[in-house]
């Protein structure tokens, strides 16, 4: 996973407004403007694609057949409902204020106590995140009390597939240990209701390390691995009675042992597996090892399966890191370990049944079905057997039973050669652009990072075409449909041999445009075409923030023209009526500008608006030329019906961060209005049937999905039904009951 792992420290940050009048410009029942409006109840449910984010962690419960946990990198965490065959989010609750803790450090679970589980939370380490928290439940994460922490967590920084750093004490169940990536190793001592750091602790935290990689109960005792060593200073220690550490005597060091990654304990052989890498990953990783320790004489063993550096098939270095490791409860000495980074000769589980004196490798005969999630091939023949696997384990119920997490899915087998997704639940696409068709077989097309553009033909089922191919590339950065020709719809993004594709059967098959600006390959930023799908405008953006002239095509993108008085990297807007009218907002500036000759050129019609802030969005009211709306994030909601000359502001609504429309009421005048938002009914979805004179909230207190600020439309053939792109946990949508 790559694109959909930006941060979001810009998303709830607001901006300073130049003065814009405030009037009413709609008619409507007698309620007072912004009143709440009855709302109806809702139900929302995912829109089907299965996985595609990084599965960071996966934990069977010891005591307890068939309940495990999942944990991913922006979000959330899953258990597994084995009755029902799929898995269960158990954090969908955390709201917009809170979307940093959408990212799950760690999970742990209580041997002597099943329902219990606790979650360590939080994204980002750096200045603009706010700090953890532990969430404590007692049945499952039905439920959950929250403790909030005075440290940052970094489940989506370098280091995350690492782990588990958080641990109930195999001693005493009242206490818990928190590994921190910057601020050393936590203690509690009521049931993680209350943390203090622990100063006898030896690693000493640096602000730029990896702090506590994993912590793990071997017998009564505790060990912690230690990512911020140089290869030769200790890197893992562990203690006895919960006060006095020390280092273990006799671990291995080096380049290959620089960071401990995970570890897991043989408790019938009585050793200790620990997989190392020269980095802490996931990227990054040239050089591994395996060790294990037999705990009763304190003998190290290197039980490396295969030693990095040789030859890849292609004659490029074999290199990679060390990840995932599995002891088998029921099995002695049999232990699973994954490779990692190991993009050449593709990564692997290798699997012992004698104690790491000979492996061998799963993926040399592994049967992968892809079937029910198509994407994972990724446009290719044949999926890769995974990427970035980190989170390896086995059923201590079943020897057999072996699940791997990648950046895109989490794999099971019963027979350790047939392999096939175990998602089903597991949503964490990261979305960033949504279309509702008004024809055709599909209700939904979308733009991801990480897997492109899907065709939704079914809602309950993975797109059966996968992720948009000729050409393919892993994340969305525009998608637009010709308002009156709906057939004709554009995408761009990242990689592939081409970085824009155009459609004639309304996003089913695809095909390159002839030609692209030079400057498409590093900046492929939004585009939008025309009303009848005669003309593209491309605005170009690098990932760092660098904005680029945009292009224009008369020709299907066969050449491309760049437009001088377009504002650098503005989002292009096109008029959905009127051909000739394309608008774009500069948002460095406040200033809309519009074209009357179909791109050619721009000018400014108003100034003075919000400024300041590049996720402001102008959308277009379908069906009308001229009506436009400027969601503007904390400095409220904007609308102008006269092509943006002047704009009013809405008086309902206190902040809007995204904004779109879906079929009107019966007997509506006015499509469906659906924000994110704050009006008088809090931060959350909403919808108006009187454009925006009131507002009723659909969402409620258990669905919120932390941040939900970059798309949301509604269905045009469907009046209640809405779309919604989350950065984590995929798209939702949501029905009227």
């Amino acid at each position: 996973m790559f694109a959909s792992r930006l941060s979001r420290r810009a998303v709830l940050a607001g901006t300073t407004a130049a003065a814009v009048t405030t009037v009413p410009f709609l008619s409507g029942p007698a309620q007072a403007a912004g009143a709440p409006a009855t709302a109806p109840s809702y139900r929302w449910r995912n829109a089907v694609i299965g996985g595609t984010g990084f599965v960071t962690g996966v934990l069977f419960h010891p005591s307890v057949p068939g309940l495990a946990y999942a944990r991913t990198d922006i979000g959330g965490a899953y258990r597994w409902d084995d009755r029902a065959g799929r898995w269960i989010p158990l954090v969908d609750h955390i709201g917009w204020d809170d979307w940093n803790l959408l990212g799950v450090e760690a999970i742990a679970v209580d041997p002597g106590h099943p329902d219990r589980l606790y979650l360590a939370l939080g994204t980002y380490t750096q200045s603009w995140a706010g700090n953890g928290a532990v969430l404590r439940s007692g049945d499952r994460g039905v439920t959950w009390s929250r403790s909030d922490l005075t440290v940052k967590l970094g489940a989506n920084e370098d280091g995350r597939g690492a782990g588990e750093r958080l641990l109930v004490d195999p001693r005493d169940s009242e206490v818990l240990w928190l590994g921190t990536r910057h601020d050393g190793l936590l203690r509690s001592t009521d049931r993680g209701e209350t943390w203090a750091a622990v100063s006898s602790f030896p690693g000493i935290p640096s602000a730029g390390g990896q702090g506590v990689t994993l912590l793990v109960a071997v017998g009564r005792r505790v060990y912690a691995g230690w990512g911020d060593g140089d290869g030769s200073s200790p890197n893992l220690f562990r203690t006895a009675d919960g006060s006095r550490w020390e280092a273990v005597p006799g671990q291995p060091s080096g380049a290959s042992a620089r960071v401990p990654i995970r570890a897991a304990y043989d408790c019938h052989a009585r050793e200790l597996y620990v997989t190392y890498a020269d980095a802490p990953g996931p990227n990054g990783q040239a050089n591994g090892s395996v060790y294990k320790l037999a705990t009763g004489s304190g003998k190290w063993t290197e039980v490396t399966p295969v030693k990095p550096g040789g030859t890849a098939g292609d004659g490029s270095a074999d290199t990679f890191g060390y990840g995932g490791v599995a002891v088998d409860a029921r099995r002695p000495g049999t232990v699973v370990v994954s490779t990692n980074n190991r993009w050449a000769a593709v990564d692997t589980l290798y699997r012992t049944t004698d104690g790491g004196r000979s492996w061998t490798s799963l993926k040399d005969k592994a049967v992968l079905d892809v079937s029910e999630t198509p994407f994972l091939t990724f446009g290719a023949d044949q999926p890769k057997f995974g990427w970035w696997i980190q989170a390896v384990a086995v059923d201590p119920y079943d020897s057999r039973h072996v699940v791997y997490g990648t950046g895109a899915t989490l794999y099971g087998t019963r027979d350790l050669v047939h392999w096939a997704p175990r998602i089903r639940g597991l949503e964490e696409t990261s979305v960033r652009q949504l279309i509702s068709p008004p024809v055709g077989e599909a209700h939904l097309i979308s733009g991801s990072g990480d897997i492109g553009v899907l065709y939704h033909e079914r809602l309950t089922a993975s797109p059966s075409r996968g992720m948009a191919t000729n050409p393919v590339f892993g994340s969305a950065t525009g998608l637009a449909q010709a308002a009156e020709r709906p057939a004709y719809v554009v995408r761009t993004g990242w990689g592939g041999n081409g970085n824009g594709a155009y459609s004639n059967d309304g996003g089913r098959t695809w095909a390159p445009f002839a030609g692209q600006p030079s400057i498409a390959h590093d900046a492929p930023g939004p585009i939008a075409t025309n009303a009848d799908g005669s003309v593209l405008l491309w605005s170009f953006v690098h990932w760092d923030g660098t904005k680029y002239p945009a292009h224009r095509s008369a020709d299907n993108g066969t050449t491309w023209t760049e437009i001088s008085s377009f504002p650098k990297g503005a989002t292009p807007v096109a008029d959905p009526a009127d051909p000739t009218l394309f608008y774009a907002y500069d948002t460095d500036t406040g200033t809309l500008l519009a074209s009357t000759d179909s791109g050619r050129s721009f000018t400014v019609r108003a100034t003075g608006l919000p400024s300041g802030d590049s996720q402001f969005k102008v959308v277009a009211a379908p069906g009308r030329s001229g009506d436009l709306w400027l969601s503007a994030k904390g400095n409220g909601l904007f609308r102008s019906v006269d092509g943006g000359a002047t704009f009013s502001k809405v008086d309902s609504c206190r902040a809007s961060y995204t904004l779109g429309f879906g079929k009107a009421a019966d007997g509506a005048h006015y499509p469906a209005v659906y924000q994110v938002g704050s009006t008088d009914s809090g931060t959350g979805v909403h919808r108006s049937d009187d454009g925006a004179r009131t507002w009723m909230r659909i969402n409620d207190d258990r669905h919120q999905w932390g941040y939900i600020g970059d798309a949301v439309v509604g269905d045009p053939r469907i009046h209640g039904r809405v779309y919604l792109a989350t950065n984590g946990r995929g798209i939702q949508y949501g029905e009227p009951l």
